[in-house]
């Protein structure tokens, strides 16, 4: 505010006649009055859970050196967090990414069940669709799944070098049906995911779009311009 002697000037931007286009950049709206919190705590929510099932799944792929799992269980863990901080910080686009990875991330775990189940043509011969052919692992619950008793065949002459044969028997659950299971629950987790961060996406463009229609705060609003009391006219005499 500049004041010459009655007269005074406002430069700040904030007086309602001062040009729209002239003024700061409108603030953001109030994080409170974005989004229920029932949604953006139940995706939260979800979300943690999520990252507890990928870390892991991570561990004990990692464990059977199953490459391809490892690096979508990365990626799957990268995009859940970018879906917490989008819940957290109101960011709607990221939301929007996270819903997208997560219906390829139901693709993929929707292969691997059929791939354990050996669905159509796949097989679990083919190792190198999770190993990159780098290895002849598998699954790491193959030798240490429930009640699994795990047995050294001595002398085979099918052993590749470096490596031996075993047998496995007496498990009370196959590690075939502990992958199905595992990816089954990855599937769910997902689709409850998508629901969410498809619903708390749509509260924030609401929120955002009606926040905008308002004009934002009172002060950014548009108003007429108004008559000031600040310059008064006084007569003005000349000699002659």
């Amino acid at each position: 505010m500049i004041t010459v002697g009655r007269a005074s000037l406002d430069l700040t931007g904030d007086h309602p006649s001062f040009p729209r286009s002239l003024r700061g950049p409108k603030p953001r709206p109030e994080p409170s009055k974005m989004g229920k919190c029932d949604g953006r705590c139940t995706l939260v929510a979800i979300c943690s859970l999520q990252l507890i099932a990928a870390l892991q799944r991570q561990v004990f792929d990692f464990l059977g050196y199953q490459w391809a799992p490892i690096l979508a269980n990365f990626l799957h863990i990268m995009a859940v967090i970018m879906g917490i901080f989008g819940t957290v910080q109101f960011r709607s686009r990221y939301l929007i990414l996270y819903a997208v990875w997560l219906v390829l991330w139901v693709g993929w775990n929707s292969f691997i069940i059929c791939f354990y189940l050996e669905v159509g043509h796949l097989s679990q011969d083919r190792d190198f669709l999770m190993t990159f052919n780098t290895s002849l692992h598998r699954s790491w619950w193959m030798e240490h799944g429930p009640g699994c008793l795990v047995t050294p065949v001595l002398d085979s002459r099918i052993a590749p070098d470096d490596h031996h044969v075993i047998t496995v028997s007496g498990c009370l659950l196959d590690y075939q049906y502990i992958e199905v299971l595992s990816s089954a629950l990855q599937v769910l987790l997902a689709l409850f995911g998508f629901v969410f961060a498809c619903y708390v996406s749509k509260v924030f463009q609401d929120d955002e779009d009606s926040f905008d229609f308002i004009g934002g705060f009172d002060s950014y609003g548009y108003q007429p311009p108004q008559k000031t009391s600040h310059l008064q006219l006084q007569p003005l005499y000349t000699a002659g």
